[in-house]
């Protein structure tokens, strides 16, 4: 019997996993955000200050979104905690504000520092599950802060709410939505500039291969663990500086606007807009904040209303809204 020895043949360079690459812009979604940002810079000359406080909102809708993007449609991890670590940077800021008269980049600071570090403590405790039950872990600890905010009244006022002090920008003190409106903008611009860098850089690319197989990024050396831990932390502090963004517009908080319905509205943006894409959660954002609005005066059908929405997507959409209308579009130029 003579030896036979097996000859390892090496992966070609076709054959070997890649990590996913970055989102790339077409140019009509350049030149929408060219006429968004346009849009931005006009918009405190020719409205109502009720106006600029709903595109405030919208501002911090946006914020919130592209954390829970990340998370979710970056790394593919569902979790449903995003309206806590929100309420954190708020009661930061607030409190920073009320207790030392900190200025507003410095509670923001705070509220984002604050957020993601809870963000880091909960996501190594919760990454030890996966789908299902990650959502519940994740659920369970949202509640549990939504009672926190509500009794612990020493230091949140606990039903009764807490008042806000103005915030502050040197000796300037924010007193109106007008005020509060630049800097608020400046601030979204500046997240939306950093979650775009994130996703073009080494962590973004780790970030979806983990969302595409656990165990093809490992196979590349991937840290998977420290990569959903990482996603974890940063979208807690985008929530927290979210939160921190609405206290300057804002003089009183309530407990019960940091429920599981605030985690529901902006997953259901981020579903509307498409998952995956940063484009879509800003859009999502501003699509469905508008929406929102208008469900106001019905608050008893809002979560069926939303809830329905997402089943709709889910079914006849799941890339979002806006691929859903490009695909069509493509449709009706083809034939």
């Amino acid at each position: 019997m003579s030896d036979k020895t097996a000859t390892v043949i090496p992966a070609s360079d076709t054959e070997r996993p890649r990590l996913a690459a970055p989102e790339k812009m077409p140019v009509t979604q350049i030149a929408l955000l060219a006429f968004v940002a346009a849009a931005l810079v006009v918009l405190p000359f020719v409205v109502t200050g009720y106006v600029l406080y709903i595109a405030n909102l919208l501002l911090v809708f946006i914020v919130l979104c592209l954390g829970l993007h990340l998370v979710i449609g970056e790394t593919g991890q569902f979790a449903l905690a995003h309206a806590a670590f929100y309420g954190i940077g708020i009661y930061s800021s607030g409190l920073a504000g009320n207790a030392f008269g900190w200025p507003f980049p410095l509670s923001m600071l705070l509220a984002g520092v604050v957020a993601g570090a809870v963000g880091v403590v909960i996501g190594t405790v919760a990454l030890r599950m996966r789908d299902i039950y990650l959502a519940l872990a994740t659920f369970a600890f949202g509640e549990a802060m939504q009672w926190v905010f509500l009794n612990w009244d020493q230091v949140t006022g606990g039903p009764n709410g807490l008042r806000i002090s103005p915030a502050r920008l040197g000796d300037l003190e924010i007193l109106t939505d007008r005020q509060a409106y630049p800097v608020v903008v400046f601030v979204t611009l500046l997240m939306i500039a950093l979650t775009i860098v994130i996703s073009r850089s080494r962590v973004g690319r780790s970030f979806r291969a983990v969302r595409e197989s656990d165990v093809a990024a490992m196979a590349m050396g991937i840290p998977v663990r420290r990569a959903k831990i990482t996603a974890f932390g940063l979208s807690a502090f985008y929530a927290g500086v979210a939160g921190s963004m609405f206290a300057t517009f804002s003089t009183y908080i309530h407990p019960d606007s940091l429920g599981f319905q605030t985690t529901i509205l902006a997953l259901t943006m981020v579903v509307v807009g498409g998952l995956g894409s940063i484009t879509g959660a800003v859009g999502g954002a501003i699509v469905f904040g508008l929406i929102s609005e208008f469900l106001r005066q019905t608050p008893s059908y809002q979560e069926i209303i939303y809830g329905l929405i997402l089943i709709v997507f889910m079914m006849y959409a799941p890339r979002g809204l806006f691929a859903f209308i490009r695909d069509q579009m493509g449709r009706i130029t083809r034939g």
